[in-house]
């Protein structure tokens, strides 16, 4: 495991809002990084929600290629992460949390007053990600899914 990320600089990246551009990236950044695929990993969803949050997906950038990404989405009520993936030669440098901070900004400015993150359960590393983060577990509550 790598160090943690306060010990390691920061890996220079440019960091802004993805467009339908990028999408062919960050399908291929959730492959490498191996992300828990979701039924939603193809490009007429990520074009849809691009329709509907335009600045939803924010995207790390570096030397033209994409390393990092997550969807900081706004639903008129909450903020929520979803899908953050950091490539796997980037991590623990920091870009991780890079991201969020930048998720949070946005979605504070969009009116957010409380912000959920979805976390794979089963992943150590990722709920200790969102703790570290300051987010905490909520016991009190499921997720109930129903895919189409």
């Amino acid at each position: 495991m790598a160090p943690p990320a306060i010990n390691r600089r920061l890996t220079p990246c440019e960091l802004r809002q993805g467009c339908t551009a990028d999408i062919d990236g960050v399908l291929e950044l959730w492959v490498r990084a191996e992300a828990t695929p979701t039924v939603t990993d193809n490009i007429d969803a990520l074009r849809m929600l691009l329709d509907v949050d335009p600045g939803a997906l924010l995207v790390a950038e570096v030397d033209g290629r994409i390393v990092g990404a997550v969807i900081a989405a706004w639903n008129g009520w909450r903020g929520s992460f979803y899908r953050l993936a950091v490539d796997p030669e980037h991590r623990g440098r920091g870009l991780a949390t890079h991201l969020v901070r930048a998720g949070e900004q946005r979605l504070r400015e969009l009116g957010a007053v409380r912000i959920d993150a979805l976390a794979a359960t089963h992943d150590p590393v990722a709920t200790g990600f969102w703790q570290a983060c300051g987010y905490r577990r909520q016991s009190d509550r499921a997720r109930f899914v129903l895919n189409f």
